[in-house]
């Protein structure tokens, strides 16, 4: 008896993984200069002495986060074999969308005895939250790194970088020693630190610039080679997929998306091959798609205000003031059965943050003396692409 699925033979796949953004390469390409930096602001630990701070700068798909745990894995492997390391404990975390007690909340529960019970969601504050992390961090002893991605997206980050640098220097923990790599997609983070902060954090820097298009092509045939069967993908097209990348962002997650929406187009025509023209009919699948994970990435009341400029875009009353934004953006947040921001200060302070993420483009306005200078706002982007993505959002 046939079915859907019975005329399925083979395919161009021998290991569709290797496309995924999951898949943590056994060696990281392309990157030698960063793991070189990398590998001396973190030596100190294999010689029992205290662990310094790093940052890592540069925008997705840089390579930030998988360095990173390349470098953790191979540090701890390293650590257990030379006598002078103290035992080393690497705890790895995504700041996106949450709070600073959800953060400091989820190290303490990763700490805590097998046995014992989570710390509470409710009824304690993120004072308590910290002083029960020093417990606990004393309690295991030995050296920790607490590894922060996507951390500029923490709603009270100067705490935690004046907090757990200073933890041994004022005493809240005697019998271990901490670490802090912060990984953030925006260059300009540092800027927004506290001068308290920024004094004492005492932090490595490290920066990924974009891939240029040879280093992608390196990337992507080394994927290409596992990912596929033999002659299942054409040179050319791996030279487009990285000539795109190249050109738009620099961009190595993207570049491997290319790839791999590429074979689908591929596999779907039932052809048995990648080639250029696979490709391109994946390049507006993925960026439509890249654009909508960007959209769902931003906290709530930053994607009601997205949706409010695509409505008002699509009803052609763009370029917006603030306040004409405001206006509709409540009448959105209400039909999503939110409470919106109260004040006009908030929602600019949003439109500011979304222009400078590369949503909107702004333009300022001169009302002469007695209006002074404003500001008027409009999507960079498809509108569609918006309310597609909230739609999706709002679904789950």
């Amino acid at each position: 008896m046939s079915g859907p699925f019975s005329d399925l033979e083979d395919t161009i796949f021998s290991d569709k993984s290797v496309l995924t953004e999951d898949y943590q390469p056994e060696e990281i390409l392309e990157r030698d200069e960063e793991i070189e930096e990398y590998r001396y602001a973190l030596q100190d630990v294999l010689f029992g002495r205290a662990p310094e701070n790093i940052m890592l700068y540069g925008k997705a798909g840089l390579g930030k986060t998988a360095v990173t745990t390349y470098m953790m894995n191979a540090l701890k492997a390293e650590a257990e074999e030379r006598k002078q390391a103290d035992d080393l404990y690497i705890h790895e975390l995504n700041c996106n969308g949450k709070t600073l007690f959800v953060v400091v909340r989820q190290l303490v529960n990763s700490l805590l005895p097998e046995n014992a019970s989570e710390f509470p969601k409710r009824g304690l504050g993120t004072s308590d939250a910290f002083e029960e992390l020093y417990r606990q961090l004393d309690r295991v002893g030995g050296t920790h790194f607490l590894v922060f991605d996507e951390i500029d997206h923490l709603d009270d980050v100067n705490t935690l970088l004046y907090e757990l640098p200073r933890a041994s220097s004022n005493g809240h923990i005697t019998n271990s020693q901490v670490g802090v790599i912060g990984i953030s997609n925006n260059y300009t983070f540092r800027q927004s630190l506290s001068s308290k902060v920024k004094d004492t954090l005492m932090e490595n820097e490290i920066s990924f610039s974009p891939y240029n298009a040879d280093e992608l092509q390196t990337i992507l045939r080394d994927r290409a080679d596992r990912a596929f069967v033999d002659g299942a993908c054409d040179r050319s097209a791996i030279a487009m997929a990285a000539a795109i990348s190249a050109k738009d962002m620099g961009n190595a997650r993207q570049a491997i998306d290319l790839l791999r929406v590429g074979a689908k187009v591929a596999e779907k025509n039932e052809d048995r091959k990648v080639e250029d023209d696979h490709i391109e009919s994946a390049k507006e699948l993925v960026q439509r798609g890249r654009l909508s994970n960007r959209v769902r990435d931003q906290t709530d009341h930053a994607q009601y205000i997205l949706e409010t400029i695509a409505h008002l875009e699509q009803q052609k009353k763009t370029p917006a003031r603030s306040k004409d934004i405001k206006a509709y953006y409540e009448k959105v947040t209400t039909e999503w059965g939110s409470e919106p921001l109260t004040t006009l200060k908030s929602i600019q302070d949003h439109l500011s943050d979304l222009h400078m993420l590369g949503f909107l483009q702004r333009s300022e306005q001169n009302d002469g003396e007695r209006g002074g200078r404003r500001y008027e706002y409009e999507l960079d982007l498809d509108p569609q692409i918006i309310i597609d993505a909230r739609k999706e959002v709002e679904s789950e």
